[in-house]
């Protein structure tokens, strides 16, 4: 019988995530108290992956920037305080695009609020060129985002019902035929004639518009100007152009990364805004890249408050380490990258290096006494990200000191 060697990489097995998409303009409203019905968690088996949250017109007076400065917004820390205790992490805050790199695939998030009124549909289409114009990526070797293996975009993209009266749409809308407000939707006319916007993919409208509501209530717009409702609140998603079939054999290479829609909805039960929320629930099949990450970390025997302790780490070859590289431990749960209870500086504290394999150490003593887990994050300086994550691990208790004792610059992102 063949020897297996445990270091070589196998062939990597298929992966299927579920990836959770919200768009929400809240019309600078506070959180409402409950939102387990947006993000599925009164689904009796959560089977989620990713949630990705894009609000629009968040509260950006002068009181509301100055209390950003200081503390989380209202919003990003409900969510994070329903999400980090199912060990969901935020990954950006306020930003406009998140590029990720999943598996070894690129993957683009934007977040967009177009020009609103019916009468500038040609602003919101020359705005969807510019942003895809200027999507320009930190980091070595990131692709223009058109060569990237898929795009969600969504938000208050501010798109209307031309032509029928708002007798006509109201009605359509009350005897649920919204198949008949299709063929006047802005964005579907757009799709028909631009051939870039016509690769973006978008769910069926099978649920009323989304816009424009009497705030605090189901019913739309009452006031003096009587807005025609309209499908503004929209999640597209774009999947890269296939390599054309070889005409030898006419067969396409199999698909290695392909999305599929589970769900694409409205929530008319918030009120707190003139818009209701859209989620669109996806199921992202791929075959993995890459087989092992870029940093393996593992944590030496049994970790105590009274010693300094080894954690050993392994680099694939192709990884290029930083003097600014550091190591952070965390509780299990955080919220966000700064939220580490220690860290080292990999450089300065590392005692041995051989075989790809590398020992920093770590200091103990100003960790509090806890009955918690936690785990260690390796953040690479140059890729401005974790790279890897260890699993979770208990201290032993022992003694501890309240302030660092090397009185070190603490890194921040």
């Amino acid at each position: 019988m063949a020897a297996v060697n445990p270091r070589k990489p196998t062939e990597p097995r298929g992966k299927t995530l579920s990836i959770h998409v919200v768009t929400w303009n809240v019309a600078s409203a506070a959180p409402p108290l409950d939102l387990s019905d947006l993000l599925q968690l009164n689904k009796d088996n959560l089977n989620l992956d990713i949630y990705v949250i894009g609000l629009q017109e968040m509260n950006c007076g002068i009181l509301s920037l100055l209390s950003d400065t200081a503390f989380e917004d209202p919003w990003s820390s409900f969510f994070m305080d329903v999400l980090s205790p199912l060990s969901f992490v935020k990954g950006n805050k306020g930003g406009v695009t998140i590029c990720l790199k999943l598996y070894g695939y690129y993957v683009s998030i934007i977040n967009c609020h177009l020009p609103p009124h019916m009468a500038n549909n040609d602003q919101r289409l020359e705005h969807f060129d510019w942003i895809l114009e200027m999507q320009n990526f930190e980091g070595q070797d990131i692709p223009n985002i058109l060569e990237h293996d898929l795009i969600l975009w969504f938000g208050d993209m501010n798109f209307r019902i031309d032509d029928f009266g708002l007798h006509f749409v109201r009605e359509s809308i009350k005897n649920q035929c919204y198949s008949d407000l299709w063929e006047k939707d802005q964005l579907s006319i757009a799709k028909r004639h631009d051939p870039l916007l016509r690769e973006f993919q978008e769910g069926p409208l099978l649920f009323p518009p989304t816009y424009k509501f009497d705030k605090n209530s189901n019913n739309y717009d009452t006031s003096e100007k009587k807005r025609k409702p309209a499908w503004t609140d929209r999640i597209l998603w774009r999947l890269k152009r296939q390599p054309q079939a070889n005409p030898h054999t006419q067969r396409l290479p199999a698909p290695h990364f392909c999305l599929s829609l589970r769900s694409y909805v409205s929530h008319m039960m918030y009120c707190i805004s003139d818009h209701k929320p859209v989620t669109s629930t996806f199921d992202l099949e791929l075959k993995p890249l890459v087989s092992a990450p870029l940093i393996t970390l593992i944590p030496e025997r049994l970790w105590t408050m009274e010693n300094d302790m080894l954690i050993s780490y392994s680099l694939t070859p192709d990884f290029l380490s930083s003097p600014w590289d550091w190591i952070g431990l965390y509780k299990v749960g955080l919220r966000h990258i700064n939220d580490y209870v220690s860290y080292v500086w990999v450089r300065d504290n590392q005692v041995s290096f051989s075989d790809g394999l590398s020992q920093v150490y770590f200091n103990t003593s100003n960790i509090p006494e806890t009955e918690d887990q936690f785990l260690l994050c390796y953040y690479s300086n140059s890729l401005h990200s974790v790279v890897g994550i260890s699993k979770p691990f208990k201290i032993q208790p022992g003694s501890f000191l309240a302030e660092d004792p090397l009185g070190e610059a603490q890194p921040h992102i």
